[in-house]
């Protein structure tokens, strides 16, 4: 027979027990507050301000014209002018610009047959962006009397031409198989090392650790780089599949991508052992793994615009080692740039790293305590 005497009594201990527990007690009021606050401001498919550069030919009133109407948008932000084209295509190659408008020297002439105003070169990788620069291709334009002898409107239904590149048919798979192997790695690196000090402890490893000579430093590394093989394999699994079962190109060096991949793997597994130090237990190692992954996925630029959000959000997704990656990966695979053209991030995940590794090993002490 059930006692409900016996059950109240275990369940007693149990709220007693979690009341002890208080990094586990912090994580269950932390996590729903947190989280909803920051992605109930972060998380919006209305993209505006999108980074671009313009090439103006025109040197005139009507250029200006169109630029300062483009402005008023509020869809893109005119970061920067490049003098040619070939240079505008380099800079969406690297990831400086999402997009760059090419206004031509004639573009008086264009108004008065009918033509396009002008060009804009996307970087097609991001279906978001591409879609929202697409939506400004009929944007409406109407020369003033000052520009013209009588107010005139464009003669035709459209304002721009798009071209779309790296991704001219705006298929998916394209711009989520890269994206999906920087989520793919963080759930799995940062999880398997999060565990990893906390299982030495909770198995009674940990007194043995103790009696060795290998340093806290070294404890910490020897932690890491087992695990860089598994993740390798899963580049390799991830990359192979996309390209045989969805045709995603693979256009940057294997070299480059290989060793992007080995940076932001470095960076999740600093992260995760990072988290190990903190938790006391494997429960609360995985609350705080949780954590930092939702973050990742939805922060990241892997499911919503980073460009979409609140520059303070903007802030908080670029401490994340998936921010980064996402930027990396999908400029390596699908661009063709080179690791030295992302520097930036290349350097941020080293530091992270670097970094990670000591304060790590700075937490870790060798004692029972």
């Amino acid at each position: 027979m059930m006692s409900t005497t016996r059950i109240g009594a275990v369940m007693f201990k149990e709220f007693r027990q979690l009341s002890r527990d208080k990094l586990t007690f912090a994580m269950i009021v932390m996590i729903p507050l947190i989280q909803l606050t920051l992605f109930g401001f972060a998380i919006n498919t209305d993209v505006r301000m999108i980074p671009v550069a313009v090439v103006d030919n025109t040197n005139n009133a009507t250029g200006r014209a169109v630029l300062d109407t483009l402005k008023a948008t509020q869809v893109v932000d005119i970061v920067t002018y490049l003098p040619d084209a070939e240079t505008a295509r380099q800079a969406i190659q690297n990831g400086e610009v999402k997009a760059v408008l090419v206004l031509p020297h004639d573009i008086n002439n264009r108004i008065e047959t009918g033509r396009v105003l002008g060009q804009w070169m996307v970087d097609g990788t991001d279906s978001v962006i591409g879609g929202a620069i697409t939506a400004l291709q009929s944007m409406p334009f109407t020369l003033t009397p000052k520009l013209a002898n009588q107010q005139q409107t464009l003669a035709t239904s459209q304002t721009f031409d798009i071209t779309l590149y790296y991704n001219p048919s705006r298929r998916t798979a394209i711009n989520i198989v890269p994206g999906l192997l920087g989520i793919i790695l963080s759930m799995t690196m940062i999880l398997f090392t999060s565990i990893a000090i906390v299982r030495e402890r909770e198995r009674g490893n940990l007194e043995l650790l103790i009696t060795t000579p290998v340093s806290s430093l070294e404890l910490m590394i020897a932690k890491i780089v087992p695990y860089i093989f598994v993740g390798m394999l899963q580049v390799a699994i991830v990359l192979g599949l996309g390209a045989l079962m969805f045709n995603v190109p693979i256009n940057g060096s294997p070299i480059d991508i290989a060793l992007g991949s080995l940076l932001f793997i470095s960076a999740s597994l600093t992260l995760g052992l990072l988290i190990s130090t903190i938790a006391q237990s494997q429960l609360q190692a995985m609350q705080m793994t949780l954590f930092v992954l939702l973050p990742s996925i939805l922060l990241s630029g892997f499911m919503f615009p980073y460009e979409g959000m609140p520059v303070v959000v903007q802030w908080i997704s670029e401490a994340l080692p998936a921010t980064h990656f996402m930027r990396m990966i999908r400029g390596l695979v699908l661009r063709s740039a080179e690791l030295s053209d992302l520097w930036k991030d290349t350097l941020w995940l080293i530091g992270f790293t670097l970094l990670g590794v000591l304060v790590s090993a700075k937490r870790f002490a060798k004692s029972l305590d």
